[in-house]
């Protein structure tokens, strides 16, 4: 019997999938951050923890596994790989590859081996394949190499228009009420005069008041949040043009709590004018390490039946999300 792991390493923790052939679920193991970034030994460690627990649970061997795929987070450039490739050598598989977490989201949330996935969390990303298999990433890095938004920008945007709206260069806002509320201060002058003498930082937590706002009617939030979706659509659309996609009917997965929360009502529609006929918008209703195991059977050889895919929606659907989709 063939046994497949697949790794979804991140910021805040790690998962560790066993399945067969069928993707029937035989293991799995969840241990802390798999980055890199935030300090290598400390991602090892995380990773082989939930390795072993899947392992365990399992009653397998490392030896037993056919295939194994690392999704990690922080895998976006050759430096990071340099890193990574003999980190995840010394922890004893025969056969495996390491892709970014971009690339398992995407795989999680489409049928086809080829698309584009759009992430917005806590940062932004965007990453395509095309079906002779050229990849592209697009976007990752921050404000100042051409993104934005994501949780922690989006988070000084809205503290960003409160301080505008008190000083009279912006309308009128509903954040001002909830930031105020939120962060305990009585007077937009008092937090403005607070943040800069103990120079606080702005919570990321601060994005969540968009969306209650936007609801109300609020203008300047629903702002925010459109030019959220037109830019994550612009990525996609370049990505799509440079992988030349424009033409063949493609899916495009929406990944992340600020992008898929409400519905994603208040940023697929300008995703959606940015993109070429044929995409389909698909939020990811299966966890990203789902992916990981789709691509260790396919390095594997193994051409992936509706069978899989319907095992593993089963075993790892994401709790509340459904398999929605918008055809453009």
């Amino acid at each position: 019997m063939e046994y497949y792991l697949g790794i979804d390493a991140g910021g805040s923790k790690t998962s560790a999938v066993i399945t067969d052939r069928t993707g029937s679920i035989v293991g799995k193991g969840l241990s802390g951050c798999g980055n890199h970034q935030l300090g290598v030994e400390l991602a090892r460690s995380n990773i082989d923890e939930a390795i072993q627990q899947a392992l365990h649970s399992s009653g397998l061997n490392r030896t037993d596994i056919t295939y194994a795929l690392f999704g990690l987070a922080g895998a976006d450039r050759e430096a990071d790989y340099v890193i990574l490739r003999p980190m995840i050598k010394e922890l004893g598989f025969a056969h495996y590859d390491i892709a970014c977490d971009t690339v398992i989201g995407l795989r999680a949330g489409t049928r086809q081996p080829y698309g584009v996935v759009l992430i917005c969390g806590t940062g932004t990303n965007c990453f395509g394949i095309n079906p002779q298999g050229k990849e592209l990433q697009c976007g990752g890095f921050g404000y100042a190499f051409g993104d934005f938004g994501g949780g922690s920008e989006l988070a000084v945007e809205v503290l960003r228009s409160v301080i505008r709206s008190w000083e009279g260069r912006e309308e009128s806002t509903l954040l001002t009420a909830a930031v105020l509320d939120m962060l305990g201060y009585t007077s937009v002058d008092t937090l403005f005069h607070d943040f800069l003498d103990e120079g606080k930082r702005i919570p990321k937590d601060l994005t969540k008041l968009l969306f209650p706002a936007a609801d109300q009617g609020d203008l300047v939030a629903r702002r925010i949040l459109r030019k959220q979706g037109t830019e994550l659509g612009l990525s996609a659309r370049a990505v799509i043009n440079r992988l030349q996609m424009q033409d063949i009917l493609l899916d495009v997965v929406l990944v992340g709590s600020v992008l898929t929360r409400n519905d994603g009502k208040y940023m697929m529609p300008y995703i959606q004018e940015q993109l070429t006929d044929g995409c389909t918008l698909r939020v990811l209703t299966m966890e990203p390490v789902a992916g990981a195991i789709l691509l260790a059977m396919e390095n594997d050889g193994l051409v992936i039946k509706d069978e899989v895919y319907e095992q593993l929606e089963l075993q790892l659907s994401i709790e509340g999300k459904n398999s929605a989709c918008v055809k453009i």
